[in-house]
């Protein structure tokens, strides 16, 4: 296999909205949540083997509370490809300090990748080709690439990305400079993007050489760059907590956006396995994956991690009920995005941290 760009990995988030199943020691990356068994960092780096060229070429980022359990779910990686952050400072951190590490090794004209460890693609055939014309695009212009993902609804948990002048076929892709970055709208907001057709959600992947990241670091982020090229991982504790949108993508003259059409979801919360996994809703209105026993209970999620439980419900309707361990969660489907309040709970009593 040929490499196309040395993809990373962001191994490293919480998952908390996915709690009960993720805890501190198995957070949301390292679930299987469809039922076939397979943790969505497993399915992460499979999908990013071809562009890679091989295992030899896919790093992997994550903290040292996770590094074990990276290492168990992916044995064929390389160690010296497994970058252990010794705390977490959000993603300006984790990208600067991996691209340079990366350069190191490639030198600063390889094309980097940067991918979320907990996204689900439809389309792997069409993910490896997008990745190949982004590739395209960032070797061939001083560019940092997002994949725009086209909106289906008015999403008001997501980042959207207007595109702007067109900036050529990237081989059968088009691309556009970015004209401006909008973080979480609101409703009225959302359904005014999704009428003027311009705007896509920002799916947190991005393409470029290292050397564009790290010169465009230097320029908006020396707060971050300098102490990471003075002192390397050393200088984490110093460092800021910063999103690599706000320090970086919202800031710079090179952002391009690449619409893609893969079929996307980040697994945000609950309700995104009924988006996977919804049904013919005649035979069954629900998403089971427990065994479920229902009466008169129709749009739910019931999910358990242990093949002895059985969920019973009776007049239940749009609710999540996740069984694990000795944690049962109930939640209204529209009310998921609330579970990080429960958790905030939890860490005000020590008798219930090992319930985190």
């Amino acid at each position: 296999m040929t490499k196309i760009l040395v993809p990373i990995i962001l191994a490293g988030g919480k998952g908390e909205r996915f709690w009960p199943l993720s805890r501190k020691h198995r957070p949301k990356q390292f679930l299987s949540l469809d039922g076939t068994g397979v943790s969505l960092l497993q399915g992460t780096a499979q999908r990013l083997l071809t562009v890679a060229g091989g295992w030899e070429n896919v790093w992997v980022i994550t903290s040292a509370q996770l590094e074990q359990g990276v290492k168990d779910q992916l044995p064929e990686l390389p160690v010296a490809n497994l970058l252990v952050e010794p705390e977490g400072r959000d993603t300006a951190a984790a990208v600067a300090w991996a691209t340079l590490m990366v350069a190191a090794r490639y030198g600063n004209q390889a094309t980097v990748g940067f991918f979320p460890a907990d996204h689900y693609i439809a389309d792997p055939l069409e993910f490896d080709r997008t990745l190949t014309s982004a590739a395209a695009l960032a070797s061939k212009t001083p560019s940092i690439v997002t994949l725009g993902i086209a909106p289906d609804f008015a999403a008001t948990g997501y980042g959207y990305i207007q595109e702007g002048q067109k900036a050529g076929d990237f081989l059968g892709h088009q691309a556009f400079k970015v004209s401006r970055f909008t973080e979480k709208p609101d409703r009225e907001q959302a359904e005014e993007f999704i009428k003027l057709g311009n705007y896509t959600w920002n799916s947190g992947m991005f393409i470029f050489t290292a050397q564009t990241l790290l010169d465009q670091m230097k320029i908006y982020a020396p707060e971050i760059m300098q102490p990471l090229e003075a002192h390397g991982i050393e200088a984490y504790p110093t460092l800021p907590k910063q999103s690599v949108d706000y320090a970086l993508m919202e800031k710079t003259d090179l952002a391009y956006v690449l619409p893609v059409s893969f079929g996307w979801d980040d697994l945000g919360d609950w309700n995104a396995i009924e988006r996977l996994l919804k049904g013919d809703e005649a035979h069954n209105p629900n998403v089971e994956l427990a065994q479920h026993i229902g009466l008169d209970t129709a749009g739910a999620i019931l999910y358990s991690s242990s093949s002895e439980d059985v969920i019973v419900t009776i007049g239940l309707d749009n609710v999540v009920v996740v069984r694990d361990g000795n944690v049962t969660l109930v939640v209204d489907k529209s009310r998921t995005q609330e579970i990080k309040g429960v958790l905030t709970k939890i860490k005000e009593n020590v008798d219930w941290e090992h319930l985190l």
